[in-house]
């Protein structure tokens, strides 16, 4: 009947936000489902799912003339959820316009719920930032709360470390730590783009830390400038999660593996030159290692260094952002990873070419006489 109508009262994100930050008394009640709740909420919300709302909100809001603003995706079930409690004698009401969508697509700050019931919060600027992460499923917030908490470490702030630790900082890992011993040439600018012809002269580490700053204050870039060997190698690379690989010498790719291995961390190893390139990950825990597939390195004249057979520019970007997109992997715990596998790039036919990788049970490194299983 027209006469019993009940008139719902909308309310928009911005008036929302200056009712929040104002300090006025307003009970936020999130009427998604819990995993929407996965992806972020406002913080300090109730987070009761619409069926629940019914049987549990006069327990959590005892004096029906608190001020209550309803949310749920885009506004449709906080409508719904607005009519039931004005129904239960509610008097001061709102269903929030455009819902979370509108609150994210607007720039306001929002956390994450964690298993332990505390909130890792993300600010405006960074909601704005990463943006294009937070629509995605497979991301969200939850998983860039991860990623701004992830420790990755770049051995090379070189061809391969230069697009890898860009891409990386830019998708706002929260620490990375760069090991390079040496100064910025010339002749490195062709390939390495961390640096610029200001940075000739800088070490490495000062260079690219400089740019990554630049790029994305939420990162905290840990300068290691020193060469890595048996002696600080352990040291090194326990204090991280994942460890990027982009080493261009044989010695320091074992080195690498070894330590790795011992320490149970998982390695994106790529390797260039020429034309060429291949990736694969390393996981340390039963898989192939870098031993398993490379038990010896090969005489010096069938593996050259870049500086003596020269490289395409282009190619370690290639390859770095494909290591850059395998460490985001591992850390969310999405996707198929290149462990078992390796992808090899051929620039000159564009193409990519996946062989497998077999475990070698006699690999002095993870083998079954090493101790590792």
């Amino acid at each position: 009947m027209p006469g019993n109508s009940v008139v719902i009262q909308e309310i928009e994100v911005a008036e929302v936000a200056a009712r929040l930050q104002s300090g006025q008394r307003t009970v936020l009640v999130d009427v998604r489902d819990p995993d929407e709740h996965e992806s972020g909420c406002l913080a300090g919300a109730l987070l009761l799912p619409r069926a629940l709302v019914a049987r549990s909100i006069e327990t959590l809001v005892p004096d029906k003339d608190t001020p209550v603003v309803a949310y749920c995706a885009v506004g449709i079930r906080s409508a719904m959820t607005a009519m039931t409690l004005m129904a239960m004698g509610y008097t001061q009401v709102w269903s929030m316009r455009g819902g979370f969508d509108e609150w994210q697509r607007s720039g306001h700050a929002w956390v994450v719920p964690s298993p332990d019931g505390e909130a890792a919060p993300l600010g405006t600027e960074q909601a704005t930032r990463y943006a294009r992460h937070l629509r995605l499923p497979e991301i969200g917030m939850a998983g860039q709360a991860k990623l701004l908490a992830a420790r990755v470490l770049c051995i090379g702030a070189g061809g391969l470390g230069s697009p890898t630790s860009l891409y990386l900082a830019a998708a706002g890992i929260g620490t990375l730590g760069i090991v390079d011993d040496d100064r910025v040439e010339l002749g490195n600018l062709q390939r390495q783009i961390v640096h610029t012809t200001a940075s000739i002269g800088m070490p490495k580490v000062d260079s690219a830390a400089g740019m990554l700053s630049a790029l994305n204050p939420d990162v905290r870039v840990t300068r290691i400038r020193t060469r890595l060997t048996a002696e600080n190698a352990l040291a090194i690379l326990a204090d991280y999660d994942v460890i990027i690989d982009g080493s261009d010498n044989f010695a320091t790719r074992y080195l690498v593996n070894d330590a790795a291995l011992r320490l149970g961390k998982p390695v994106i190893h790529a390797a260039i030159q020429g034309f060429e390139g291949q990736l694969t990950v390393f996981a340390a825990a039963g898989a192939p290692c870098y031993r398993c597939v490379f038990p010896d390195p090969p005489p010096a004249e069938f593996a050259p260094s870049c500086r003596e057979a020269g490289v395409l520019g282009v190619l370690p970007g290639v390859l770095g952002v494909l290591q850059a997109t395998e460490a985001i992997k591992l850390i969310l715990g999405i996707g198929d990873n290149l462990v078992g596998r390796l992808l090899s790039y051929d620039a000159l036919s564009m193409r990519f070419t996946e062989l497998g990788l077999r475990r070698d049970p006699e690999c002095p490194a993870c083998g079954s006489g090493s101790g590792k299983k």
